[in-house]
Order: C-alpha cells, then sequence, then structure tokens
C-alpha cells in the first residue's frame, strides 16, 4: 500500500487516526418489544424496577384460562398441564408481551371482519395460541407439539405468522399503526440481487453486445440456475441436476465464455457481478414494531410503497432480527379471501350464514369430491399430481388429507404409493416396535411429520422435550455432528427402556434419512384445515364456491378461463355480464347460474359498479337501456362504461336492440350509444331542474327517446372478437367451438408446444395443430421475395408465426384474417453456427395447411364405434340403425362390441354400409351417448 501511494505519504499515516474516530457498534441484542398496556389490577410494581414481566405473565395466565373455558368447557388435568408447561416456557423465555400484541390485533382483526387463518408453521401446536384464538385448531387433538415452537431449553424469539384475508390485511396494518404510531411502525427493505440470466442482459448492455445475441446468450442458462455453479462443472457433475437439452446449453455457455469476444467477456463478467446487489424493495409481509421512535433503533429509508405512508427500515429482514426489533409477518391469504367471498354469496342467495370454522370434519360429501380428485380449485390440492394420487388413496378421515398435504413434495412423494396400499389394506402395516404404533398409526406406520420424530424420541429413548427438538433441528438441518452427538444418547436411553439395540439403530438411521425432508405436521394441518373448508363449500355450494374463485382471479384472464372450464365440466352455467344481475365480483343469479362479473370488463371502473347496483338496489331492476342512463348517476357511469358493458353483451336481455345497433353511426356520424347517454344527461337536467323549479309539476317537458337504427347484426367472428377487446376471452363462445370434433380427432398437440418452454421437448417431432388466425401481415424482403407474419390462436395459447420462400408461396392463400386453419408443422432442429459451434433456437418446416373447414372431409378416413355388450338393447340399436341410414356416404364403418369384466372384444367391418362421417353425424352419436373414434 505504501509503494502504491508513495506520492501521497499522508494518505497511509492520516490511517491511524481515522482508526481512532471510530466507535465500535454492537448491533445484536436482546429482541425489544414495545410496551403493552394491561389491565391495572395485573400490573405489578416491581417490574418497573427491575424490568421483570410479572404483571404481563399474569394477565397472560388470566386471558389464556378464559379462553380455554371457552374452547374446551371442561379444562381437564391433561389440558392444565399443557397449558402450564407452555405458560412457563414463555415466562422464561420472556416474551409474554409478544402473544398479548399478537392476541390484540389478531381480535381486532375478527372485529373488523377480516377473516384470520386458522394458523400456520409451528405456532399452531400452541394451545396457549389457541385458548387466545391467535390458532384455530387444537394441538392436543392432532398431536401438534409446543416445543416445536418454543423449546424450553432454548430460549429463542417465538415468530408467530399469521394469514389474513388478502382485502382485509392493509386494515389490520393499519390498527398497529393507529395503536403504535407511525414512528414506531416501518415496513422491511429487502434487496434484489443480479441472477444469472439478468446479470448477462445488463452486462451486454454495458458493453454494447447487440440485444439479440445477449438474449440468446440468457436463453441458454437454465432458469433458476447461477452461473458460477455451471461454468466450471464437468458432463457428470451436470447431468445429475439437468435434462440433457439443458446440458448442450450449458456446455455452449461454457465454451462461449472460454472465448476472447465481445460475448465471451460479457459472460466472464455477468459471473463476477452475479449476486452483487441490483435493487432494493419491500418486504412482502414483514412489519417490524419499536418501543420508541423507530430512528432510536435503526436507520430508515422511504418505501417505495407510497399508499401505506410507511418507511422501510434500511436493514434487510435477517439483520432486522439479530438487530433485537420485533417482526411481524402479516400475510394475505387469497384462499380467505374467496371463503369469505363464497359465504356472502350464499348469505345473499339463500340467507343462510355460513360459519366454515363449524363445518364438520366427517362430511361424506366434501370427502367424496376428495376421492373423485375434483379439486380444481381447491388450496393446496389442485395440481394434476395430487389429484391422481386423491383418486387412488380415497381419503375417507381428515388425518388422510393432513398427510397427503405434507408427503406431496419432493423427497416424501416416494412413500405415497406404500401410504396408499398400507390404507386399502394392500400392504401390511408393520411398526419396528409395538410403542410406535400410538403415533404412526394415523398415517399406517409411515413416519410423515416431524412430530412424529419428536414423540417417538421421547417415547422411545427417554427424551426431553427441548432434546427432541433438537433432534428435530438436527435432522432438518443435516447437523451430522448434532446428529452422531444424539445418537449414544437415543441408542442407551432405548435400551434402559426394553428396546433391542439393532432396531433402534435401524430406527435412527430411518430418521436420519426421513427427517431431512420430514414435514411440520402443524403447517400441514392448519392448511389442510383450509383445502377441507374450500372442498365443503365446493362440494355443497358449487356455483357461489365457483364464483368466488372467478371473483379472485378476475385480474388474470388465462386463470379465469381455466375456471370457466371446470364450471362446464361442473355443469355449471357461466352467463355474460348483465346490468339487471351482474355485481363488481362474479355473482349467482336466482337459476344458480354464474353472472359474469362487471369488475372484470375493461374500462368499467368500481365507482361505475357502484353506481350501477346502488341504483338497482333502491329502485330496482332496469327495463330497457333508456331506463337505465335515465336513472343511473352518469358521472361515474359514463359513455367508456356504457359502451365497454355493451360490447361484452350486458344490455343483451333488454331485447331493445342487438349489440351492432348500439354501434351504429347516423348520418353525423355519431354512433348511436352516445346518442343515449345524451339523451339521458338531458332527462337527469330536466328532472334537476323541475325538482328546484317553483312549479316544477306543471310544464314537465317530455323528451323523446332515441330511435333505434336499424342495421345488420354482427358476424359470430365479429361479436366475439368485440368482446375479447373488453374482456380479455371469449364469453358467448369460442370461434373454434364449430370445430371441436375436429381437433379432438385429428390434432395432435396445441399451440402452447410452439412457445420456449416446450418447443425444444418436441424437437425433431411433427405437430398437428389448429387455430383461429387472429393477425396477419404479408410482407416483402428485400430480395423482393414475399413472406408473413401470422398469429394462430387455440382455446388457451396463441403464437406468432412466421413463414418464409416457398413455404410461403404454397401457403399464403390460407393466411386469411379470421380464418381457421389445420396445420403439420414439423420441429426441426437450429442451425449451428459455423464458428461458434453453437445451434440456435428450434425452426419450423410447414408440411401442410388445411382450412379446418375441410378437414372432415379430407381426414376422416373410417368410423369406429365402441358398443358395450350391457347396452345392445334392441331400441338402442334400431335408433343407432336410423341414425346411420340417414348419413349415407362413402366412408367405411367399423363396429366394436365388447364385454369389459371378461375382457372380449369381436370387431366387426360392414361390408355393405357406408356412411358419410359429418359433425351432424357426430352430435348425433354423442346425444345417443354411443362411444366412437375417427381414423
Amino acid at each position: 500500500m505504501k509503494e502504491l501511494f508513495k506520492e501521497q505519504p499522508q494518505a497511509i499515516s492520516s490511517i491511524a487516526s481515522l482508526i481512532e474516530k471510530i466507535t465500535p457498534y454492537e448491533l445484536a441484542r436482546e429482541v425489544l418489544l414495545p410496551k403493552f398496556d394491561i389491565p391495572e389490577e395485573y400490573v405489578d410494581p416491581l417490574d418497573a424496577e427491575d424490568g421483570g414481566k410479572r404483571g404481563e405473565n399474569a394477565y397472560l395466565r388470566h386471558i389464556t384460562y378464559e379462553g380455554a373455558k371457552v374452547r374446551y368447557g371442561e379444562i381437564t388435568p391433561e389440558i392444565t398441564e399443557r397449558i402450564d408447561f407452555e405458560l412457563d416456557t414463555i415466562a422464561n423465555s420472556g416474551y409474554p408481551g409478544y402473544f398479548l400484541i399478537v392476541e390484540d390485533f389478531i381480535r381486532e382483526a375478527r372485529t373488523m371482519g377480516v377473516s384470520v387463518g386458522p394458523g400456520r408453521g409451528s405456532a399452531a401446536g400452541s394451545v396457549v395460541a389457541y385458548c387466545l384464538t391467535i390458532t384455530n385448531i387444537d394441538p392436543i387433538e392432532y398431536d401438534l407439539l409446543f416445543e416445536r415452537f418454543l423449546n424450553p431449553d432454548r430460549v429463542s424469539m417465538p415468530d408467530i405468522d399469521i394469514d389474513f384475508d388478502d382485502e382485509g390485511r392493509g386494515r389490520v396494518i393499519d390498527y398497529v399503526v393507529n395503536k403504535y404510531g407511525s414512528n414506531q411502525v416501518a415496513q422491511i427493505i429487502t434487496y434484489g440481487t443480479m441472477a444469472g440470466k439478468s446479470s448477462i442482459r445488463d452486462t451486454a448492455r454495458v458493453l454494447d453486445l447487440p440485444l439479440s445475441d445477449a438474449d440468446r446468450l440468457a436463453k441458454l442458462l437454465p432458469d433458476m440456475t447461477k452461473l458460477n455453479k455451471i461454468m466450471h462443472a464437468d458432463r457428470s457433475k451436470l447431468s445429475a441436476k439437468f435434462r440433457s437439452q439443458d446440458i448442450e446449453r450449458i456446455e455452449q455457455l461454457q465454451e462461449l465464455a472460454k472465448g476472447e469476444d465481445l460475448t465471451g467477456t460479457t459472460l466472464q463478467m455477468a459471473q463476477v457481478l452475479e449476486g452483487s446487489v441490483r435493487n432494493t424493495g419491500i418486504h412482502a409481509c414483514g412489519v417490524i414494531i419499536t418501543p420508541d421512535d423507530i430512528t432510536q433503533f435503526v436507520p430508515v429509508a422511504n418505501s417505495k410503497d407510497k399508499e401505506s405512508g410507511l418507511c422501510a427500515t434500511q436493514f434487510d429482514n435477517s439483520v432486522v432480527e439479530s438487530a433485537g426489533l420485533l417482526k411481524m409477518d402479516f400475510l394475505g391469504l387469497k384462499t380467505l379471501t374467496l371463503i369469505k367471498d363464497t359465504v356472502k354469496i350464499v348469505k345473499a342467495r339463500i340467507g343462510i350464514e355460513l360459519v366454515p370454522d363449524e363445518f364438520p370434519l366427517d362430511d361424506e360429501k366434501t370427502y367424496e369430491l376428495f376421492q373423485r380428485g375434483e379439486t380444481v380449485g381447491i388450496f393446496q390440492y389442485e395440481s394434476k399430481g395430487m389429484q391422481k394420487y386423491l383418486k387412488e388413496l380415497k381419503p375417507s378421515v381428515f388425518d388422510d388429507l393432513i398427510a397427503m398435504n405434507a408427503l406431496y413434495r419432493p423427497g416424501p412423494m416416494e412413500y405415497i404409493p406404500s401410504f396408499i396400499a398400507r390404507k386399502h389394506g394392500h400392504e401390511e402395516i408393520t411398526y419396528d416396535l409395538d410403542d410406535m404404533e400410538e403415533y404412526l398409526n394415523n398415517t399406517y406406520g409411515i413416519t410423515v411429520y416431524q412430530e412424529q420424530v419428536m414423540l417417538l424420541s421421547q417415547k422411545l429413548a427417554g427424551f426431553s422435550k427441548g432434546e427432541a427438538d433438537v433432534l428435530r433441528k438436527a435432522m432438518g438441518k443435516k447437523k451430522f455432528d448434532l446428529i452422531e452427538e444424539l445418537r449414544p444418547k437415543f441408542l442407551n436411553g432405548g435400551e434402559k427402556n426394553g428396546h433391542p439395540k439393532e432396531v433402534l439403530e435401524k430406527i435412527y438411521k430411518d430418521w436420519e434419512a426421513f427427517a431431512s425432508y420430514a414435514f411440520n405436521k402443524s403447517h400441514s394441518t392448519c392448511y389442510a384445515y383450509i383445502a377441507y373448508q374450500t372442498a365443503y363449500l365446493k362440494a355443497h355450494y358449487p356455483a357461489e364456491y365457483m364464483a368466488a374463485v372467478l371473483s379472485n382471479n378476475m385480474n388474470n384472464i388465462e386463470s379465469v378461463t381455466f375456471f370457466m372450464e371446470e364450471c362446464r365440466r361442473m355443469g355449471l352455467t357461466v352467463l355474460g355480464p348483465d346490468v339487471n344481475e351482474s355485481y363488481y365480483k362474479f355473482a349467482v343469479n336466482k337459476d344458480n347460474a354464474i353472472r359474469f362479473g362487471v369488475g372484470a370488463i375493461k374500462g368499467v371502473g368500481k365507482a361505475a359498479v357502484e353506481a350501477l347496483v346502488d341504483e338497482r338496489k333502491e329502485n330496482g331492476l332496469f327495463n330497457s337501456v333508456f331506463d337505465l342512463v335515465k336513472r343511473i348517476d352518469l358521472r361515474a357511469f359514463n359513455k367508456k362504461a356504457l359502451e365497454s358493458i355493451a360490447l361484452a353483451g350486458g344490455l343483451d336481455s333488454f331485447g331493445d336492440a342487438h349489440r351492432a345497433q348500439y354501434f351504429q353511426l347516423d348520418g353525423d356520424e355519431v354512433p348511436f350509444l352516445e346518442k343515449i347517454i345524451k339523451f339521458g344527461a338531458r332527462f337527469q337536467e330536466n328532472e334537476n331542474a323541475m325538482q328546484v323549479s317553483l312549479f316544477g309539476g306543471s310544464d314537465e317537458v317530455q323528451i323523446p327517446e332515441p330511435v333505434i337504427p336499424p342495421c345488420e347484426e354482427w358476424g359470430t367472428m365479429e361479436q366475439l372478437k368485440r368482446e375479447k377487446e373488453v374482456v380479455g376471452m371469449y364469453l358467448s363462445g369460442h370461434p373454434l367451438d364449430d370445430f371441436k370434433k375436429e381437433i379432438g380427432a385429428f390434432c395432435t398437440a396445441h399451440i402452447g408446444y410452439f412457445k420456449d418452454d416446450l418447443i425444444h421437448s418436441v424437437v425433431n417431432r411433427e405437430l398437428i395443430v389448429a387455430g383461429v388466425v387472429t393477425n396477419i401481415e404479408h410482407r416483402v424482403s428485400k430480395n423482393g421475395l414475399g413472406w408473413a407474419s401470422f398469429t394462430v390462436e387455440d382455446y388457451n395459447h396463441s403464437y406468432d408465426f412466421r413463414i418464409f420462400k416457398e413455404e410461403y408461396t404454397k401457403y399464403r392463400h390460407f393466411l386469411v384474417q379470421d380464418g381457421f386453419v389445420y396445420m403439420r408443422v414439423f420441429v426441426k432442429e437450429g442451425w449451428v453456427n459455423r464458428d461458434t459451434g453453437q445451434k440456435g433456437d428450434p425452426r419450423l418446416q410447414f408440411n401442410e395447411f388445411k382450412f379446418l373447414q375441410d378437414v372432415m372431409e379430407h381426414c376422416a378416413k373410417k368410423l369406429t364405434l365402441k358398443l358395450p355388450l350391457e347396452r345392445l338393447q334392441e331400441k338402442r340399436i334400431q335408433d343407432l340403425k336410423s341414425t346411420l341410414q340417414n348419413h349415407k356416404g362413402n366412408h367405411a364403418l367399423n363396429i366394436v362390441v365388447y364385454e369389459p369384466q371378461d375382457e372380449i372384444k369381436l370387431n366387426f367391418s360392414s361390408r355393405k354400409q357406408k356412411i358419410e362421417i359429418s359433425t351432424e353425424l357426430l352430435e348425433l352419436l354423442d346425444q345417443q351417448e354411443v362411444a366412437y373414434k375417427l381414423n
């Protein structure tokens, strides 16, 4: 350093004086709880002298036992022992105030009508929390352990995470801010770091690497992968973690990073920058509360969340806790809002006041829903894999649901087949020791939960509650030194209790393997409880529940489309918006049909919907569009809102005019809808003038209603397109609905396969897809050759294709706006760059185009009817024969008669009877419930 700064020696000599001016600061300190005001009769004067917690402990004991009377009725010695154990542990830890603070704002949340979750994480193991209604699951009933939450042998800060409904969460935070003061409450800052892909893109931007090259490099890096983890890894290490196509991309990156060109430099610098702090944000749910002005404890900054009005700490989450600040997690759970909305809809429709916490946990209809795997929209249980296992398991008790919630995750999943087999008696339920049955019988002899390890270590080897939790932590966090340290204690303790050492060795070894991913039963029980409530609502109030599901996904059109499809599967009718039935959210009408929420329509704000609903409630239904504009507040319900509602079909029920008429222009190029708005405005002005006039009733002026202009109705495609413009999806149908048979019979894939995440999985395969052309641009290249960019959309996906040269010339006449196309597309490997050896993105080769209207005629060669033996009654055969005779043609007919139980199948080819395969014929077969296959 002296050599570096030899021209300025004072730079080195002044360092000593600088060091003398630095004041050491110890960040870590005891937790600082804000003062909680307890009733005067519990205040202990000695606490003021020595900082004790006698008063808080006494008050906590009082309200806990008062709550226990409500929760349990009769307080048994077992309950008393558990409560006293927990209260003593809380007193020893010095955190009674923490429980009082949490109890206070949760009680207030319920008073405000905010839904509170049953609990989450290990806090659900506390009987004290249950008695205080902080949690809503009885720990004693489900063998949940307090020491999993607060270890009696090791003092640590308790951590109670609370779920609120996501709409009410903000009101709870506002209560906390008002109670403790905005100068004592802050949000927690987060530091965003550069991930692999973003470090590549940021570095490329600075080094002026072309955007296309930067994008290509970033795509080579598999998602959620760090550059520094893969750049120097060999193929053997990579093959253990990545798929073959990902390994190829990683090896390309490795080669490129060795280069001395701009690409190589970019990758080398990106590795250096990866993990650097890039930006700041706000913790999703964390809030800190301090005993005094927050600036005395932590540096603060302006929060990015301007609406909250709170500042943010300059310490992130981990530092905040070590600095002794009280952190509370206020979590917003959409499922609680969903349950709350369903309860509201049921109350509004049929007047029943549902209380989710009172749903019986042995409801047959609810378990039948789980057994059928019909869990779309059910919290925690809606994935395809989970549905498959539920159908096999056929859960019949709540413990089955708790176990499936814990088992369905990486690691424990391998135990699911055995769990299912044991439940149904296909596999023997065994226990290494008979004494283990008490805690493993609910999971059919399989260790599923961390709590089971803790309970068994106490029962088998005499571990204390604290030691059992230490064992659980050691195994869960793979602290092998501590695991080995506890092994002799487990073996010796087990032998003292009369258990064979070799069996104890096996048990401990099994725990080592399993406990690293054994799940927290407290958390699994709480979330299984919420899931059960959602399933109960779906089973008993399907329309109301699905309306709430749709409402809670209004901002995600893909989700709305998905859940509307589930409604159709359930046999529920989903109707478009209607000004006489719709609300802001989705609702259920008197005919038990789900009515689309007006809030999901673009251009219709909350104020407009409130004006509509308030007027309808106060003065009854609207009988025409003119009645609507005469009565509604046009300052809130403006022209844009009325246009959007009309396009979405919200005025269709009046029957006065069809949608095209509302947008028909007159001679002055003024749309009819605008005339309607002006009519309503003039009428209301006149009404207001009459009200203030001294002679209002005598000279009332009649304003004539505008004449509805005649015009042709929009075609189906035009109407659907305009619906999609304002809703983001097709409402009254889908352009492809007329071609469902063709798509189902002759397509092998959907449009989504052409997207980045799937296309690499179908290289060297031909995909047969169909859809509607929603956008088309015919262009000419610099060489004078024609090419086109066109978008094809099917039921759930859309993709922008490009077609060039001979393929364009050959198939261009199929590329028309709103045309229905059937395509055979071969996915070829990408070009290899001669200089770098790098393979580009897969290429598309268009092998065939057809209009979807012609597919049935050209592709259908043979119809095979599948007839089960038990359904061959004479009337059915006569009906089928009549149908086939009415559709004579040139296509071959095959009939398969089968008996599934004895696995008998007979094939018959009709020599005389030929048929004409058409959509009409197939629909008739569907009506007659005749299964068929097209070849």
